[in-house]
This record gives structure tokens, C-alpha cells and sequence, in this order.
């Protein structure tokens, strides 16, 4: 039990990859004893509802349901912001009455900042991916303010916060680095981490369960090694790519391997299983990792953060948005092989997976950071400094 039970409020978007990072630090606050509460999507409404918080419906006008993303990032943009605006209205019709003592949001909610300055309380940003450093504004986001579209959403941003009661109302400041965030991701996959401000920034690495028995997973008694392939959960239809792993690690003498495929792909899509793959439309990926001996990860940073936490070597698959940086830091760091979807032949990733396997430096190096990712503190560490910024 924490020395003084509070109201803590997360704010979210419905992305399965924004809810996952931070779900196990609200577990641990509820478990502390804090009274916590969840505003999100009903589409997410069961994972809330597991850690024990209290769901605060709040529908998204987010495209996460068919992953309809626009190209063009101002056009993205808008639709982030159009959230908020939308969502603002809703999060006071129940915190303007039961107003929380610390507001936590992910960094799509940024209508959750707004409200907390608005009451004046303290807030805090759980970012899953990456974080801005110094220079971030003129090395990105100056190239953004010179597309297309850009003048007339910086103007719509600015009229919002001018109406809706922030203390920030420039537009820069207030979707730039917020006064304190926790990165949930391992340091390691920061780029430019060396100009990230540490007063306000704190690396905790992958936050995951801190008991026993969670999303347990049983390694067959006679696999030698075990390979895990997964795509995520956005971005999976790609039976084309599985029919490839499967070519490359079926049969392959001494190997169990775990393929999820996502909920876009019907299994009967992939022709014959070898007896040695198992295939799945989810699973307990943590679980898995922490058995395998490799990973096939489309680079997503929850993907990065489990694989390094692990110590596994990876073959990077990049599907979309970040994750081509991403597997470009994975190979950067000595642990990983990158294969871009339209090379990812049998060929290819065998000899990918035999590179990686049978390279002592890659050992060593996965060895090293799966050490730095564990010190860095994970789920008890996140509690721990959310709980002191209640005053």
C-alpha cells in the first residue's frame, strides 16, 4: 500500500501498441492501493478492465480499428488533433467533478495535458516510442511546418488552445517535450540519447509484470532452440511473408518455431504447417522471448523493447512508420539483421537467422543490453516516480 492512497487518471489512445507499453504500470499503481481510473476507447476496455482501473469511456475518432492511416503526416496530424478537440469535452464531463490528483497520458492524448492545466495538477507523459532530444525541433519538426496544410493546422491548434482553458497556448511548447515524461522504452534505442533532458525525461525501459505466472508459455520439451515471428498487431496482413518463413524455418532440424499472424491473415492462407511451427493469431509474446533464442520483429518499438529485454537477436522486418529506424538502431547495435519485406525470401532469412545465431559478438552484445534494459528499472521504478510527483 502506498503511503497515501491518490486519484491517479490515464488518458489514452485505443493503439494496442500504446495500450501494452503502460499497462502493467497502472496493474501496479492499483495494486499500491491508488484508486486509478482509464479513459480510452471501449474498443480497449477489456485490457483496462484487467489491470483493475476504471474504465472512463472516451470514443476515438483514431482510424485504429481498420488502420487507416493517411501518408501525408500533416493530414496525420490533424487527425491527432481532431481527437483531442473531439475528446476534451468528454474528459471534463467526468474530471471536472472528480478531478484526479495526478493525470498520466500517452503521447496521442494530449487532450489529457490540456485538462491538467486547466485544474492546475500535476501531469506526467508515458511515451512508448522515442522521445524528442535537443534539436529535435530543427533536425524534424521544422521540416514539417513547411508542408502542405501545414499553416491551417498550426492555426486550428492555436485557436484550441487559446479556448480550451491550457496554460500553454503556444503550439510549439505544448506539443513539444513536455515538464516530465517517462520513456518506456530502453535507452538504447533512443536516437540522439545523449541530448535528451534528463530532468525531465527518465529512461525506465519495457515496463512488464512484476508476478509470477503471467501469460505463461510451455517450450516443447524437445526444442532445441525456439524462433518467435511476429508482426505486431497492425500491420500483419502478410501471408506472402509467412509463406517465406514458413519455406525458411519449417523443418529446419532442431528448431520450434512460434508464428502469430494477426487477425488479418486466415491461417488456411499459409498452405501446409511444418510439425515444427505452431501458429497463432496472438501470443503471450513476452513469455516467448523469454524461452527463445531469436525473433522475427517487424521493428516495432515494443517489439525492440521486448527483444533487448530478452537478450535475443533479431531479424528486423520493418512494415511501416518508425520501424525502419528502428531496425536501423537494432542493426547499429550489433544485434540485429534488417530484411525489408519485398527481400524477405527463404533464402534471406535463413542465412539471417544462421548469421546471427552462430555469432559469438552478437551474443555478447545482446548479453550487454538485455543488462542495461533490466537495470533501468522497468515497472517498480515507473510507480515509483509516478507516485512521487503527488503532492
Amino acid at each position: 500500500m502506498s503511503r497515501r492512497r491518490a486519484h491517479i487518471a490515464m488518458v489514452g489512445i485505443p493503439a494496442v501498441s500504446h495500450v501494452l507499453p503502460s499497462l502493467e504500470i497502472i496493474r501496479e499503481l492499483v495494486a499500491r492501493g491508488h484508486r486509478v481510473t482509464y479513459a480510452n476507447d471501449p474498443a480497449v476496455a477489456d485490457l483496462i478492465a484487467a489491470t483493475g482501473a476504471e474504465l472512463v469511456p472516451c470514443a476515438s475518432t483514431l482510424p485504429v480499428a481498420d488502420n487507416d492511416w493517411p501518408d501525408d503526416p500533416i493530414a496525420a496530424m490533424g487527425l491527432f488533433l481532431d481527437d483531442a478537440i473531439q475528446a476534451l469535452p468528454r474528459l471534463r464531463a467526468v474530471y471536472d467533478h472528480d478531478p484526479a490528483d495526478l493525470y498520466l497520458y500517452d503521447i496521442g492524448a494530449y487532450a489529457a495535458r490540456a485538462l491538467a492545466e486547466s485544474q492546475g495538477r500535476p501531469v506526467m507523459q508515458l511515451s512508448p516510442t522515442f522521445v524528442a532530444w535537443d534539436g529535435y525541433d530543427q533536425d524534424v519538426a521544422a521540416h514539417l511546418r513547411h508542408l502542405p496544410g501545414a499553416d491551417a493546422y498550426r492555426a486550428k491548434f492555436a485557436q484550441w488552445l487559446a479556448d480550451c482553458g491550457a496554460s500553454t497556448t503556444d503550439v510549439d511548447a505544448f506539443s513539444g517535450p513536455p515538464a516530465r515524461a517517462l520513456a518506456l522504452i530502453p535507452r538504447a534505442m533512443q536516437p540522439h540519447a545523449d541530448r535528451v533532458d534528463t530532468d525531465t525525461v527518465t529512461f525506465v525501459g519495457p515496463c512488464f509484470a512484476t508476478r509470477a505466472g503471467a501469460d505463461d508459455w510451455t517450450r516443447p520439451a524437445d526444442a532445441e532452440k525456439v524462433l518467435l515471428i511476429s508482426l505486431g498487431s497492425a500491420f500483419t496482413r502478410q501471408p506472402e511473408f509467412y509463406r517465406q518463413c514458413l519455406a525458411a524455418y519449417g523443418n529446419l532440424p532442431g528448431w520450434h518455431v512460434v508464428l502469430q499472424i494477426g487477425k488479418y491473415t486466415d491461417p488456411r492462407e499459409l498452405g501446409a504447417i511444418p510439425p515444427n511451427v505452431e501458429v497463432h493469431s496472438w501470443v503471450p509474446q513476452r513469455a516467448i522471448l523469454a524461452q527463445a533464442d531469436a525473433f522475427v520483429t517487424h521493428a516495432g518499438m515494443g517489439g525492440c523493447g521486448e527483444g533487448l529485454l530478452a537478450g535475443v537477436p533479431m531479424i528486423a522486418v520493418p512494415q511501416a512508420a518508425e520501424q525502419f529506424v528502428n531496425a536501423d538502431r537494432l542493426v547499429e547495435l550489433g544485434v540485429a539483421r534488417r530484411i525489408d519485406t519485398p527481400d524477405a525470401t527463404a533464402e534471406t532469412l535463413r542465412a539471417a537467422l544462421h548469421d546471427l545465431v552462430t555469432d559469438a559478438e552478437v551474443a555478447r552484445r545482446s548479453a550487454r543490453l538485455r543488462a542495461d534494459a533490466r537495470a533501468e528499472g522497468g515497472t517498480p521504478r515507473a510507480a515509483d516516480l509516478i507516485e512521487n510527483m503527488l503532492v
